[in-house]
Parts: structure tokens; sequence; C-alpha cells
């Protein structure tokens, strides 16, 4: 029996982990069991995901299935996308230099700042009285 070529990847933004597996297909996108458009409420979203697949020209080429946990639409959107790049970076390595122009190898590293004491926020003071 012929073995399922698969290829994986994590994808991590804000407080979302997508774990995304890619095999040799028509360009199907499934996230948590659903179509991307059906899961994703902005259609602007699942463009996000596909910008992987339009760097590498490989629109068509790959069903991928993802699983996708924790924060929001956005978070899980970017998440996902950074987990794409990086399947395809274990499909083929050819595809890093184009994957690299467009910045999607790079984490985005911006978290929710932490609540400081003394303070109503992060960085939010309370309200300054003269007197």
């Amino acid at each position: 029996m012929a073995e399922k070529v698969i290829y994986r990847g994590t994808g991590r933004r804000k407080t979302s982990v997508a774990q995304v597996i890619l095999t040799p297909g028509k360009g199907n996108i499934i996230v948590n069991g659903v179509p991307a458009l059906e899961f994703f409420p902005y259609p602007t979203l699942v463009q996000d995901l596909e910008q992987p697949l339009v760097a590498t020209g490989t629109e068509k080429d790959f069903d991928i299935t993802v699983t996708v946990k924790g924060g929001g639409f956005t978070g899980q959107a970017g998440a996902t996308r950074l987990g794409i790049a990086r399947a395809l970076l274990v499909a083929s390595e050819d595809y890093r230099k184009g994957l690299r122009a467009v910045g999607l190898l790079t984490r985005d590293a911006r978290i929710k700042e932490r609540k400081k004491y003394g303070l109503r926020g992060a960085r939010r003071a309370p309200q300054y009285s003269k007197r």
C-alpha cells in the first residue's frame, strides 16, 4: 500500500495555535472540519490564509486541513497562514525565497501587554485630580 504524502506545519499568532496538514490535492482548505469560507466570518481572512499559496503558485496543488485553537478569528487566521507557509517549506525548500520575500515566514511577536499594578490597564493611568 502506498503511503500518503503529508506535510505538517505549526503556526502561532497572539494566543492562537494552528496545526496544518498539507496533502496533494485540488486546493480545498478545511479548518476545524469546516470549509475556510464558512469558518472565518470575513472573506479577507480567507485571502490572508491563501497568501503563502499565492506567493508560491500552489493554489490548486494541495488540500489543506487545519486544526486551530485559541484566540479570535484574526489570530487564528494569522496562525494558519504561518502554519501553511511552514508546511510548504517542508514540502519543498525551493519555496523559501518567495515566502521570505513576502514576509510569510516571520512569526508576528505582538501579544497583549500585561496589566501593571497601580494602573487601570497595561498603560492607562488612573484619572489625575489636581485638587
